[in-house]
């Protein structure tokens, strides 16, 4: 049986993709590019370094950091030196972290790379998951999402503050049905992103500078034809430093939610 190729050049539903030895190539043969936003991260990168080092030495590092006052972009800048793979991009100041995601995506964009991993830096994401995340879309090319999930069997919530627990529960909830996305955790940034798939839409066309910015790029995606999976997190308190998500982020993810429930119509 031939191989089918889809919209994205992929081999999708065939024989001749199902081969091992045909997927053993593929994933040798695709490259990953890590994004970590960051404002005042610097008390999280060492270890945040030696993580990535240790779960993902095979993949390039990009971080956008929003001139931290307290030295971060040095520390990324010392890291790149001795690194080739470490890369920063350096913005004019606190932007909010959509711009940055957006910023982050079109460097990768405008490089040779296949899977764009995104996770917050302030270790609240385990790196230990982006192995699994990788290889949901790695293995199956049908998935074009990798989600990194509370809310599935073996994900959760561990040391949060109740009003985080509130604020999350909440507008995943009530995102997920509004927009009809097809996953339960639409708020959180750790995902595996195919590039093939950030290429069908226009990014430039998703507006939100803070965190609204997570569910406005999935239903781009999935409005345009990409496919999902949710694969179990756990997410955890920040290693260093207070957490920068308030009620004012929460109105202001509500409010973009709503703008596109209206573009809907």
């Amino acid at each position: 049986m031939l191989a089918d190729v889809d919209v994205h050049g992929e081999l999708r539903n065939s024989n001749l993709a199902d081969l091992p030895g045909v997927q053993q190539l593929q994933a040798k043969d695709q490259k990953t590019l890590i994004l970590l936003c960051t404002y005042n991260e610097a008390g999280n990168l060492p270890k945040m370094f030696a993580q990535l080092d240790e779960h993902a030495p095979d993949c390039d590092v990009l971080v956008v950091d929003d001139q931290s006052p307290d030295g971060t972009a040095r520390l990324v800048a010392e890291r790149a030196q001795a690194d080739e793979r470490f890369h920063l991009l350096e913005r004019s100041g606190k932007l909010g972290l959509g711009t940055a995601t957006r910023d982050g995506m079109h460097w990768c964009l405008e490089r040779n790379y296949d899977f764009l991993v995104n996770l917050d830096a302030d270790l609240s994401h385990d790196p230990a998951s982006i192995p699994a995340l990788r290889a949901a879309c790695v293995d199956d090319i049908s998935v074009d999402v990798a989600v990194g999930s509370r809310y599935v069997a073996g994900g959760g919530l561990d040391g949060l503050t109740w009003h985080r627990r509130i604020i999350s529960r909440v507008l995943n909830r009530y995102a997920t049905q509004m927009l009809a996305l097809p996953v339960r955790d639409c708020s959180g940034s750790f995902r595996c992103y195919r590039v093939s798939a950030l290429r069908m839409i226009d990014l430039d066309t998703l507006t939100c500078p803070g965190y609204g910015f997570l569910e406005e790029i999935l239903v781009a995606l999935h409005r345009s034809g990409a496919r999902m999976r949710e694969v179990p997190i756990r997410f955890d308190t920040r290693y260093h430093g207070q957490s920068k998500l308030g009620w004012r982020d929460a109105v202001g993810a509500l409010k973009v939610i709503h703008q596109m429930i209206l573009r809907r119509r």
